[in-house]
């Protein structure tokens, strides 16, 4: 989603908004990644309980929006199903450990912990303009501007509302 390169991969990375993804269990080998997320100021154990008690309610608002989205890659609900669990038990059997090597920081956009040119890369995912109507528009500018502070490019995806809208945060 984020089309980045084998080159990409070895630059200083920061993923903004992360939640528990695996990207950056699986980089924790030899790459330079960080992840924030306010949801990092839990434990393991907090946020396993948070995604057994949500998991049932997010899939059936995927069942009922299931127009909305692109099932060529992931083929079922089902299959989705699987591979955001298999994710999460990536992510969750690297937290305690990845916390405490530095590599997820309980922080959130738009006011990031981190000085000026940190990161090459800043990575956002499913998150802004996604919220388009749930943020305003001065915070979507304001954390676009703070991850251009903290890393030389930004990469957001996707560039769509809920619903796969445009997001009416861009102007024509």
């Amino acid at each position: 989603m984020f089309a980045l390169s084998l080159d990409d991969l070895h630059l200083r990375i920061l993923g903004c908004a992360d939640g528990p993804a695996s990207f950056n269990a699986e980089a924790a080998a030899g790459l330079s990644t960080i992840s924030c997320d306010p949801l990092y100021r839990f434990s393991a154990e907090e946020i396993r309980q948070r995604i057994r008690d949500t998991s049932d309610a997010v899939l059936e608002q995927t069942r009922r929006n299931r127009e909305e989205f692109l099932w060529t890659s992931i083929r079922s609900i089902e299959e989705l199903r699987q591979l955001r669990m298999s994710s999460v038990g990536l992510f969750l059997a690297d937290f305690e450990e990845g916390k405490r090597q530095g590599r997820y920081v309980d922080a959130e956009l738009p006011n990031l912990p981190f000085a000026d040119g940190d990161f090459d890369i800043a990575l956002c995912s499913h998150f802004l303009f996604l919220y388009s109507e749930q943020f305003s528009e001065d915070f979507h500018v304001t954390a676009i501007q703070e991850m251009c502070r903290v890393a030389e490019e930004v990469r957001v995806f996707p560039l769509l509302a809920l619903g796969g809208s445009p997001s009416s945060r861009f102007r024509s």
